[in-house]
């Protein structure tokens, strides 16, 4: 692990209530499009911010791969879903994102929130998500704005702009390449993978 990795020891700082205002969930959920038997992989999915709504909007058809480079941040992940039987549509997996724990094309999605500056061999892990993910599938990566201040976030030094993103992944030819800004601090980019 990197001196960028977000550590477990700071998994309270993902359960501050005030996180929702200035990353409302619903506005990154509403920006992936997201439909009723969908297969998501939330990569660095930490104590569940984004797989929990995720579960919720995808109903009983779809699924959440929760992913995590930490077995700590995954624990927390499953205290949340002993109190809430009604969300069976999250497994479990513990894994770095240049080697996912899950099977060829088994997701529909592949979504990186507020860890794709965290990664020292991005096309590896661009190499995973296509192999993860169906012919056609899709890539969102939410990330911190280089243009704001932290706190909240990482250092400056450590944030990567939406342009290199973008770059990035058009390079290595993602399709139909979109950016926003979400939240106060946020950017999330989606595109289209490209097939192998």
């Amino acid at each position: 692990m990197n001196d960028r990795v977000f550590k477990h020891s700071n998994a309270h700082k993902l359960e501050d209530p005030e996180r929702l205002k200035w990353m409302p969930p619903a506005e990154v959920l509403a920006r992936l499009h997201l439909k009723h038997g969908t297969r998501i992989a939330d990569i660095g999915a930490g104590t569940g911010y984004f797989s929990l709504p995720m579960a919720r909007t995808l109903g009983a058809g779809g699924h959440v791969f929760a992913v995590d480079l930490q077995q700590e941040m995954l624990d927390h992940l499953a205290k949340k879903l002993q109190q809430d039987e009604s969300l069976a549509n999250i497994s479990l997996h513990l894994g770095p994102a240049d080697q996912l724990p899950l099977a060829d094309s088994s997701v529909d999605v592949a979504f990186y929130a507020n860890v794709w500056h965290e990664f020292d061999d991005r096309e590896h892990v661009l190499r995973e998500a296509t192999r993860v993910t169906v012919p056609h599938g899709r890539i969102a990566v939410l990330d911190w704005r280089y243009d704001r201040e932290s706190p909240p976030g990482p250092p400056q030094g450590h944030r990567i702009s939406a342009e290199s993103v973008v770059n990035f992944l058009q390079t290595y030819g993602c399709k139909n390449v979109s950016c926003y800004n979400v939240g106060q601090y946020s950017y999330m980019i989606t595109a289209d993978m490209a097939t192998e």
